[in-house]
């Protein structure tokens, strides 16, 4: 296990990190205790009794964020003719066709999320060494692979973002849901979108105890353990969370 700083080990004292918490009460501590010099990121994770190695237990797909991620995320897409001025007046940052793959394949990866049309899936499949490893494969089943760019580009700008359990942790899934500087209702917002998605992403295959544990934390902070068996955030929690 890597050695901690000073501040990470005193956030971590000045919880209980033997007790499970609430929602609301789990991303207040995550927001008292971050101490980096920026706006950090508020991450959930979700650790599930599956086996993502196994084809039917696989768990991947895209969640939209009411509350956006607080990131301006750039936008990559491989597409010619209309569909490519449909990407830029969208707002994609980079689009092209064969002039995109050829400079991915150079090295350039100055993006968050690459989108593509499926004529031009034959091209940017031999990206699959280059993007693969950074989780930016466009892929049918997270909405990256389409003919309406413009509608994908605008999602993902606007807080779509893309989930999966890693086969190299065992079933975690990890989502950024907002920085440290939102509201409690906006993080709450986002924690709610995450949970209900990854539960509808259930596979009929997983057997026994789906969501095994929750926590969540700040890029630099301490995991913050989230009570698995109250994860149900009410319409009246929102209404009532104070900023």
């Amino acid at each position: 296990m890597p050695s901690r700083g000073k501040k990470y080990v005193d956030a971590a004292k000045r919880f209980d990190r033997q007790r499970s918490y609430g929602p609301g009460e789990a991303l207040d501590l995550v927001k008292s205790l971050a101490h980096a010099g920026f706006d950090e990121t508020v991450e959930l994770a979700v650790r599930l009794g599956v086996d993502p190695r196994k084809a039917d237990q696989v768990i991947r797909g895209t969640v939209s964020l009411p509350a956006g991620t607080g990131k301006e995320v750039r936008v990559a897409v491989f597409a010619a003719g209309p569909a490519a001025e449909a990407a830029r007046a969208a707002g994609a940052d980079i689009v092209g066709a064969d002039d995109l793959v050829a400079a991915v394949d150079g090295g350039m990866m100055d993006f968050d999320i690459a989108i593509a049309t499926p004529d031009l899936m034959g091209q940017v499949g031999r990206l699959g060494r280059k993007l693969g490893p950074r989780g930016l494969m466009p892929n049918p089943k997270t909405g990256t692979v389409t003919t309406d760019v413009g509608k994908a580009v605008t999602d993902f700008k606007g807080g779509r973002v893309e989930y999966r359990a890693d086969t190299r942790s065992r079933g975690v899934v990890q989502v950024p849901i907002g920085k440290v500087s939102f509201s409690r209702q906006a993080l709450l917002q986002n924690f709610r979108a995450v949970v209900d998605e990854v539960n509808r992403a259930k596979p009929a295959a997983a057997k026994g105890r789906y969501i095994k544990s929750v926590a969540v934390s700040s890029t630099m902070g301490p995991g913050v353990d989230v009570d698995v068996n109250a994860l149900r955030v009410t319409d009246e929690e929102l209404d009532g969370a104070s900023a």
